[in-house]
C-alpha cells in the first residue's frame, strides 16, 4: 500500500502510507503554505512537545487513566523524538491559525503512529491507539502549546546565556590587554577627555553582564506553565492533582525548575511573560548593535577614519575597490539587532490581540521569539570568534592623538582655571601646538606640576585628596 485512509469531522483523506503524520496535519499543510518553514526546523520546540506529551502520559498512567501497554509505547515514541528522531515529520508551517492546534495535532499523530509501530501495528490503526484519545489525553492545545513554547524558549535561552558569556569574556580580555593604552574619549562625536582603551572595552563587557542578569530574571517568569489547564484553565477533563503531577514530571525530565502558574485561567490567556522576555531580547539587541556601531566607527579608515583599532580581516570588501576590507562581522550583528527589534513589535501586537480566555496568536509569538533567540546566539558567537578576539589597537596613532589633543586642557581646569584652560585649548586647536607646550610657555604651571597632572593614572580616574 502506498496510501492509507484517515478521517476527521470534515471527511476522509488519503495519507501517504510511510509518513507518521495524519489527516489533521495534512489539512494544516494545505491551509498554511505561509513561510515554507516547518516546525521541525525548531528542534527545541519539537523536543519540548515530546517532553510535554511524555509528562502528560506519565501522569495519566499514574492516575490510572491510561493502560500500561499504550502508555509505554507512547513514552518510548516521546523519548525517541526528544532524542532527535522523526523531526522531519513535524511538517506544519510555523505560522498557522488555530492557536497552535495544528502543531499539537502534528505531534499527537507522529507520536501515535510511532507508538503503534512499537506495538507491532500499522500506522493509522487508531482504533487501538488514538492521537487524541490516548496521546492527547487530559490535554488541550491551549495548555500543551504554550507550555512547549516556554520549555523550548528556556532551552534556547540557555544557549544565549552561554553565547553572551563568551562574548563578555572576549571583551573583558581585550579590556585587560588594552588597559595601559591612553586615548581620547568622545561625547557627541567630539573630543572629550582622555581615557584608556581598556576602559572603553570594559564598558562593553559590563553591558553584556547586565543583560545576562536581566535575561535570567525574565526566564523566571517563563518557568511558570499552565500544563493541566486544558481548554481555558479550568482543568476540565482532568483528574484532581493531574496538573501538579504532570508539571512535576515535566520538570524532572526536562531538567528545568518549572512551576505551576498560580492561576491557570489567567495563565492560559496571558502572554505577558513572552512580552517581557522579548523586551529583554530587544534590550540585548539594542546594546549589541550600539557596541557594533562603536567597533565600526573606531576601526573606520584605514586612512580617512578614526582607525584607533583594527578588526580582523574576514573577507575582501569590494568588487571594484582593490584592497578594501569592510567590518562585515559587526554589520551582520547590526542586522540581527534590527530583526530582533522588529520581532519584539510583532510579539507586542500579537500579545495585545488576545481575546477573552485565549490568545490565538501564540504561533507568531513563538516563531518570533525563536528567531530572535537563535539569531542572537549565532550573532554573538560570530562576533566573538570572528571579530572581538582578534581586535588589535593602533597604539602609535592613539599615543600621538593624546599628546596633541586640546582636550588635555580639561584636566588643567582645577590648576589654571576654566578661562585659562579655554584659552589654551583654543590656541592649541588654532596653531596645532600642544597643550603642554602652551601652558609652559605662558607660565601657567611648572614642568614638574604639569607632568604630575598629565600622568595616565591621573587623567583616567578621580584624583586622590591632597594629590595632583
Amino acid at each position: 500500500m502506498t496510501k492509507r485512509i484517515e478521517h476527521d469531522l470534515l471527511g476522509e483523506r488519503d495519507i501517504p502510507a510511510d509518513v507518521y503524520w495524519g489527516i489533521h496535519t495534512l489539512r494544516a499543510i494545505e491551509n498554511f503554505p505561509i513561510t515554507g518553514k516547518r516546525i521541525g526546523t525548531y528542534p527545541d520546540l519539537v523536543h519540548a512537545l515530546a517532553l510535554v506529551k511524555h509528562a502528560a502520559t506519565r501522569a495519566n498512567l499514574e492516575q490510572g487513566n491510561l493502560d500500561t501497554t499504550r502508555a509505554q509505547a507512547i513514552l518510548e515514541a516521546c523519548r525517541e523524538i526528544a532524542d532527535g528522531a522523526l523531526h522531519d515529520q513535524f511538517v506544519v508551517d510555523v505560522i498557522q491559525g488555530g492557536a497552535g492546534t495544528s502543531t499539537n495535532m502534528n505531534a499527537n499523530e507522529v507520536i501515535a503512529n510511532r507508538a503503534l509501530e512499537h506495538l507491532g501495528r500499522r500506522k493509522g490503526d487508531y482504533a487501538f491507539l488514538h492521537p487524541i484519545n490516548h496521546v492527547n489525553m487530559s490535554q488541550s492545545t491551549n495548555d500543551v502549546y504554550p507550555t512547549a513554547l516556554r520549555v523550548a524558549a528556556e532551552f534556547g535561552l540557555q544557549n544565549l546565556l552561554s553565547a553572551l558569556g563568551e562574548l563578555r569574556s572576549a571583551f573583558a580580555d581585550r579590556s585587560e590587554e588594552f588597559r595601559d593604552i591612553l586615548k581620547i574619549g568622545r561625547t557627541q562625536l567630539q573630543d572629550a577627555v582622555p581615557m584608556t582603551l581598556g576602559q572603553e572595552f570594559s564598558t562593553y563587557a559590563v553591558m553584556i553582564e547586565e543583560d545576562e542578569q536581566r535575561l535570567r530574571e525574565a526566564m523566571l517568569l517563563i518557568r511558570e506553565v499552565n500544563l493541566g489547564a486544558t481548554a481555558i484553565g479550568t482543568g476540565i477533563n482532568t483528574d484532581a492533582g493531574y496538573a501538579r503531577l504532570a508539571i512535576q514530571h515535566l520538570g524532572n525530565i526536562s531538567g528545568l525548575p518549572l512551576q505551576p502558574a498560580p492561576n491557570l485561567i489567567e495563565a492560559t490567556q496571558d502572554t505577558g511573560a513572552f512580552v517581557q522576555l522579548s523586551g529583554v531580547l530587544k534590550r540585548i539587541a539594542v546594546k549589541l548593535s550600539k557596541t557594533c556601531n562603536d567597533l565600526r566607527l573606531l576601526s573606520s579608515g584605514p586612512q580617512g577614519g578614526l582607525c584607533e583599532i583594527r578588526l580582523p580581516e574576514r573577507a575582501a570588501g569590494s568588487s571594484i575597490m582593490p584592497g578594501k576590507v569592510n567590518p562585515i562581522i559587526p554589520e551582520v550583528m547590526n542586522q540581527i539587532a534590527f530583526e530582533v527589534i522588529g520581532n519584539d513589535v510583532t510579539i507586542t501586537l500579537a500579545a495585545e490581540a488576545g481575546q477573552l480566555q485565549l490568545n490565538a496568536f501564540e504561533p507568531i509569538i513563538g516563531h518570533s521569539l525563536f528567531k530572535s533567540i537563535e539569531h542572537l546566539v549565532a550573532g554573538c558567537r560570530t562576533l566573538t570568534r570572528n571579530c572581538v578576539v582578534g581586535i588589535t589597537a593602533n597604539r602609535e596613532l592613539l599615543a600621538a592623538r593624546v599628546a596633541g589633543s586640546a582636550s588635555l586642557a580639561t584636566a588643567l581646569n582645577p590648576h589654571i582655571g576654566y578661562e585659562n584652560a579655554t584659552r589654551v585649548a583654543r590656541e592649541a586647536l588654532r596653531t596645532g601646538r600642544s597643550v603642554a607646550e602652551l601652558v609652559l610657555e605662558w607660565g601657567l604651571m611648572e614642568r614638574s606640576e604639569l607632568d604630575a597632572v598629565l600622568r595616565p593614572e591621573v587623567l583616567t580616574a578621580p584624583r586622590e585628596r591632597g594629590k595632583a
